[in-house]
C-alpha cells in the first residue's frame, strides 16, 4: 500500500462526527485501541462525549483529511499537569504512513513539552508511529481495557523538547 498523496489536518466539523462514530464501532479498531468507552454502540454517550471535548478550550482537535477523505481524528487534551496525544484512523487507512503525518502536523500545532500518549503494549503500529516522531516509552501501566475486556498492559510514552527533532 502506498502513502498518501494529500493529508491534512483540519479543525472538526460536526459532519465528521458521523464518520468518527462508525469507525469507533469496529471490533478489530476497537481491541487494538482497547482503553476505549465501556459501549461503543451507544449513540448518545458519543455525543455527549464529543460535545464535552469540543466544547473545551483546552482541547485541540483536529479531522485527519486524506484524500478528501475523513480518515480520522487526533487530538491533544490536558491529563492532570501535562497534555496528552491521542488518535484514531479508521482501519482502511491504518498502515500507510497517515497517522505518523498527522502527529508530525499536530506536533508541529502543539509545541507544550513534555507531551505524553499512551498505547497498549501489542499495539506494535501505534507504538512505532510515536516513536517515529521521537516518544520514549517511560513506563508501563495495568488497567481494565473495554475494548479487550480484560486487564491489559500500556506503555506511557513522553515526547521532550530535546527529541522533536531526532
Amino acid at each position: 500500500m502506498s502513502r498518501f498523496e494529500s493529508m491534512t489536518i483540519r479543525e472538526v466539523e460536526s459532519s465528521d462526527l458521523e464518520t468518527f462514530y462508525k469507525q469507533q464501532l469496529d471490533p478489530e479498531a476497537i481491541r487494538m485501541a482497547a482503553f476505549v468507552c465501556k459501549d461503543p454502540k451507544d449513540k448518545v454517550a458519543f455525543d455527549a462525549h464529543w460535545d464535552k471535548i469540543l466544547n473545551s478550550s483546552q482541547n485541540i482537535n483536529r479531522t485527519i483529511v486524506a484524500e478528501g477523505q475523513v480518515a480520522g481524528y487526533i487530538a491533544c487534551y490536558p491529563d492532570g499537569e501535562h497534555m496528552e496525544v491521542t488518535y484514531w484512523l479508521g482501519r482502511e487507512f491504518w498502515g500507510r504512513g497517515l497517522a505518523t503525518q498527522a502527529l508530525t502536523r499536530m506536533l508541529d500545532l502543539v509545541v507544550e513539552r513534555p507531551i505524553f500518549a499512551r498505547a497498549a503494549t501489542d499495539n506494535i503500529g501505534s507504538i512505532k508511529v510515536l516513536q517515529k516522531c521521537g516518544f520514549k516509552i517511560i513506563g508501563k501501566n495495568k488497567g481494565f481495557a473495554n475494548g479487550r475486556g480484560e486487564e491489559t498492559e500500556e506503555y506511557i510514552l513522553r515526547l521532550d523538547l530535546d527529541q522533536a527533532n531526532e
